[in-house]
């Protein structure tokens, strides 16, 4: 057992566009409960979090999760050092730099335990286990671990670690011989029937000290930027925002290419712990509960003669009659058809989305604010209609449009109103308008969620209509 500090990093930096149109940019599947009633971060955090055995972990995240992240954990009763907000996505090894340099600032001797926040392990013995293993040998040899999983079958989809000999007297732990670019089938088949073949699965351990010099090395410029970016950062209530155009100045690289590639202190410790990234539908069909037929169901489906297909609705009932090997799944703006060998092409869809100037891969119908949720119920030429959900306690910013007027109707809770230079309270039934130019905000006093429907007309009813005077949650 390292005498160390563990401190977990977890990375959620993520935009989700393999498991559309479940997961969106501005809800990706680490946000997901995808297996289980708990989302996959929440789950990520859970295996370190309150625990004696590792320093309260740090989340690595950018600024449109941030509150969303804050909810869940929360939720889940977990508590954090820091919520890290990147100004913006620059691949992995700059946020792992990123929070190095925090956690060096704070406890030099520390060890790092970088984990993504979309992994699932089912088996978390077997994975507290490899930490051990790969803790001892950090402080012993100053190595730079990762974590290889045992194939149990041929995939082409992963990367591979080729392990070497064993490093010092850790039976368990080897010296990385060569990383391996994703393979073709054949190239795979032969990996599965070698042992020294692993996944390399994106997870790593090491202290903060030697990774900071092996990047300083490699990446200097990545390296002093992530040194400027922390010591003029500021925090933010209880996220930590690095200096901005510091960190932009960094290289843009992952972590495999930018050190672990390039290291000679790169280790491996393979294991075999009911790991799976879930990147893709098939990928979840794969370690998804199925019935007798082979069928992963989540929601209201209705099965005849159906064999081997995911189906998951959030909307409508889905039914499957006659179909095998299919994946279905259902929101309640948009539906995704595909077969099974195919579910990788689900990014060629986002694409199209993108390239069309569509927004289904944006958000879903119900858009989540750190005040509550807003959902879009109807909308034409000059009008739309939103059911919104203020949380107990909490308020929108103090605003204007220059382009729309407003109508509020309570149908549960009550509403503090304040429009223009007067301050109501609205109950259930009771209803407001807000004429175009008047300054106004919406406000929960009470200890029930606030449901109001709102009718927005104007000549333009885009959410950048919005001049904010005032704002709890620091946004422009």
């Amino acid at each position: 057992m390292t005498t160390k500090t563990i401190w977990p990093v977890i990375l959620s930096g993520g935009s989700g566009t393999r498991l559309w149109p479940l997961s969106r940019s501005l809800y990706p599947k680490q946000l997901l409960p995808l297996i289980d009633s708990e989302s996959m971060l929440q789950a990520t955090v859970r295996r370190v979090a309150n625990s004696a055995r590792y320093h309260q972990p740090i989340l690595v995240t950018n600024d449109d999760h941030r509150f969303i992240i804050a909810e869940q954990l929360r939720q889940s009763g977990c508590d954090t050092t820091a919520i890290i907000l990147e100004p913006e996505g620059r691949n992995t090894a700059p946020a792992i730099a990123l929070a190095a340099r925090f956690v060096q600032e704070r406890d030099p001797d520390a060890l790092l335990l970088v984990m993504p926040s979309d992994h699932l392990i089912r088996d978390e013995a077997a994975f507290a286990a490899a930490i051990d293993s790969a803790a001892a040998a950090a402080e012993e040899h100053d190595a730079l671990l990762t974590f290889g999983i045992r194939p149990d079958r041929p995939e082409t989809g992963y990367g591979y670690i080729c392990c070497g000999a064993p490093l010092g007297a850790h039976n368990d732990v080897h010296q990385v011989d060569r990383f391996v670019e994703k393979p073709d089938l054949a190239t795979a088949e032969r990996y599965l029937a070698d042992s020294n073949y692993v996944w390399n699965s994106g997870i790593f351990l090491f202290s903060a000290s030697g990774y900071l010099e092996e990047l300083a090395q490699f990446e200097p410029e990545m390296a002093e930027a992530a040194d400027a970016a922390v010591s003029g950062g500021a925090w933010d209530s209880l996220f930590f925002r690095p200096d901005k155009d510091a960190f932009r100045r960094s290289p843009a690289k992952s972590e495999d290419y930018a050190v672990m590639e390039r290291t000679r202190r790169a280790a491996v410790v393979p294991v075999d712990m009911g790991w799976s990234d879930v990147g893709s539908w098939a990928a979840l069909w794969e370690v998804s509960p199925k019935d007798g037929k082979g069928n992963a169901l989540h929601g209201d489906i209705l099965v005849e003669d159906a064999a081997n297909c995911y189906a998951r609705t959030d909307g409508p009932v889905v039914a499957l009659a006659g179909v095998e090997d299919l994946i279905v799944v259902a929101t309640p703006d948009a539906v995704l058809v595909t077969c099974r060998e195919r579910s990788q092409d689900v990014k060629l869809i986002v694409d199209q989305l993108k390239t069309n100037g569509r927004d289904e891969h944006v958000s879903h119908t119900v858009v989540h604010r750190p005040w509550g949720t807003y959902q879009t119920t109807d909308q034409g030429p000059r009008f739309q209609t939103k059911r919104i959900m203020v949380k107990p306690g909490e308020k929108l910013s103090l605003q204007k449009h220059h382009h729309r007027a407003e109508h509020w109707i309570v149908v549960q809770g009550t509403a503090r109103v304040t429009r223009g230079d007067e301050v109501l309270d609205l109950h259930e039934n009771e209803s407001t308008f807000i004429p175009i130019g008047v300054t106004h905000r919406l406000e929960n006093p009470g200890k029930i969620p606030l449901h109001i429907i709102e009718v927005q007309s104007g000549s333009y009813l885009g959410e950048d209509d919005i001049v904010r005077f005032e704002d709890t949650y620091g946004r422009g």
